[in-house]
């Protein structure tokens, strides 16, 4: 079973939360816009007021299933936010989940950046 979730002093860029300047609720909006979009990840569930989603992604018979969450947290009426994605397998022999996390984060910062 592996973990892995994103952190501000990682040195990959794509292992970081994603910054912007913009309301946390649009910017979760584009969020659960972006994993409809996504191959092989199914919503589970979504927390609209506390601004996070939990997804499950088939990863294939060696590497299990991935449960994924994303949260956006900022202040409240200022444009700032950002936004965390953690991953956790299971079931497989070699976990992803650092290349779940650098899947998201990619792909969304190139949408809302």
């Amino acid at each position: 079973m592996g973990k892995f979730e994103t952190n501000e002093d990682h040195p990959g860029r794509w292992h970081r939360p994603v910054c912007v300047p913009m309301g946390k609720e649009d910017v979760f909006g584009s969020a659960l816009e972006m994993l409809e979009d996504l191959a092989r990840w199914s919503v589970q569930s979504v927390d609209k007021d506390g601004l996070s989603a939990t997804c499950t992604r088939n990863n294939g018979p060696l590497r299990g299933t991935s449960t994924i969450v994303i949260r956006v947290e900022g202040p409240d009426g200022l444009p700032n936010s950002q936004t965390h994605c953690s991953s956790q397998s299971s079931g497989g022999l070699l976990p992803r989940d650092k290349s779940n996390v650098a899947e998201f984060i990619q792909k969304f910062w190139m949408r809302v950046t």
